[in-house]
């Protein structure tokens, strides 16, 4: 049997045991997905070992620490710097970054993008700065605190605090904070935020399993939006094809990560 598992502050909340085991059992491969609820994330590693994991998926706010837990950095991951997929092999943790390219698959259906506000400046922020760059996209990033902007700065991303942010029109909003996820919170100050609407074509949130009070702010304005469930499945599709040593193709895995997801 092996074990899997994932790792947040909250977790509770996770779909990722549903359709990991859900995979689990429809591909004949014995194994078990369960959460863990860490608070520090600097004890990703011992605990990762203690229960004798072959691999792992880290959510918020843990992602960064995934990173230096780990003993080698592979992919994508090596650019960002933020780990979501951890590996056991050969006795070593080996770190993935699945969030990015998992993000991108599920924003096909939003045409035209070529200008993105990422909303937040912690680990997914960063992943997806760098993933949308790559695919040419021009990106600026919004956080309540300037030294939480070093990073983006350092990397020459442009990036504001929302007191020195001029509102520009753009093709798609992305909320990255964790504001909504166990609160009523908005990822800004709501003034600040119904003048970014005002310029926006599409909005992403990646919460999912609720309606944040952002997204109620969204679908007052009436933008498309999607929430964070598809880039959940797909990051999710990504994660399994490492889990299953990549002996299952990723349609296949995602097709099935799907119909778990309509199972809840």
């Amino acid at each position: 049997m092996k074990y899997f598992a994932i790792f947040g502050d909250p977790v509770e909340h996770s779909i990722s045991p549903l359709m990991h085991n859900y995979l689990f059992l429809h591909s004949n491969i014995k194994a078990c997905y369960s959460r863990v609820h860490l608070k520090n994330g600097a004890d990703l590693k011992e605990m990762f070992v203690k229960l004798k994991l072959k691999g792992a998926n880290i959510t918020v706010p843990h992602k960064e620490d995934a990173y230096l837990a780990c003993d080698e950095i592979r992919g994508f991951a090596k650019i960002a710097r933020v780990v979501n997929t951890i590996i056991y092999e050969d006795g070593k943790l080996i770190g993935y970054n699945t969030d990015a390219d998992g993000f991108v698959n599920a924003l096909q259906e939003f045409e035209g993008i070529k200008k993105v506000l990422i909303i937040g400046a912690g680990g997914t922020a960063k992943a997806l700065a760098h993933r949308l760059i790559d695919e040419g996209v021009n990106i600026t990033v919004l956080n309540r605190s300037k030294d939480r902007l070093q990073y983006f700065k350092k990397h020459g991303i442009d990036c504001y605090s929302w007191d020195e942010f001029n509102v520009d029109k753009t093709d798609l909003v992305v909320n990255t904070t964790s504001a909504g996820l166990s609160d009523e919170n908005l990822p800004a100050p709501k003034e600040l935020l119904e003048r970014i609407l005002a310029q926006t074509s599409y909005v992403s949130d990646i919460i999912y399993g609720k309606t944040t009070s952002f997204l109620k702010l969204v679908a007052q304005k009436k933008i498309p939006y999607k929430d964070g469930l598809d880039m959940l499945v797909h990051q999710g599709a990504l994660a399994s094809y490492l889990f299953c040593d990549k002996t299952i193709p990723i349609d296949d895995i995602t097709d099935l990560l799907k119909k778990a997801v309509l199972l809840k």
